[in-house]
């Protein structure tokens, strides 16, 4: 009798675990979801004229573009900058890099497995297009993709030229976060 209670604490205990880790991934995915809304949100504000448009009372970052691949279907709102906390909700601007659709390099960076995982998609020739918050639009091509030491300096560095580069973990089914290795997608104006 003791022992039959014993699995049934067990077992509402159990029960009650499963409840909370579903519930808890419901709740992170709603939030991705109403996290997209608000930026939309935000984005079209921002596109209104509105400058630093927080997308949600306390963030800690704010649309400063948009990125378009019409072969995929891809359309993100770029983040002002690339802390872990902006990558939850989209694809960031790396600071100290050119700002999308301007001349030099901008570097964006997102996570493999959410908003940059089109990037294995990419091929040579692709269209990737960068909407400014003044409504410019730019148009760049894939030029290159290859897999960098996530400390090779090249992939931020600005020459003069004006380029997109699209940067993120390598290997895309990595187990583990944070690998040494980035994968890296260079675009330039297209002609």
């Amino acid at each position: 009798m003791r022992l039959q209670r014993q699995l049934r604490r067990v077992a509402v205990l159990l029960v009650a675990l499963g409840v909370w880790h579903v519930a808890a991934g419901a709740y992170v995915h709603a939030k991705a979801l109403a996290a997209q809304e608000l930026l939309a949100i935000a984005w079209q504000r921002t596109r209104a004229g509105e400058a630093v448009v927080r997308p949600w009372p306390h963030a800690d970052t704010w649309p400063v573009a948009r990125l378009a691949v019409p072969r995929l279907g891809v359309r993100q709102v770029v983040l002002a900058d690339a802390s872990g906390r902006s990558l939850a909700f989209g694809p960031g601007h790396l600071p100290g890099t050119a700002l999308p659709g301007a001349a030099g390099n901008s570097v964006l960076v997102a996570h493999r497995d959410t908003h940059f995982a089109f990037l294995r998609e990419l091929l040579p020739g692709d269209e990737v297009r960068i909407e400014t918050a003044r409504g410019d639009v730019r148009r760049y091509r894939v030029a290159a993709s290859r897999v960098t030491r996530a400390d090779d300096v090249w992939v931020t560095a600005g020459r003069g030229e004006e380029r997109l580069t699209l940067v993120t973990c390598w290997p895309f089914d990595a187990l583990q976060p944070g690998t040494p290795w980035r994968y890296v997608v260079v675009a330039v104006p297209a002609s």
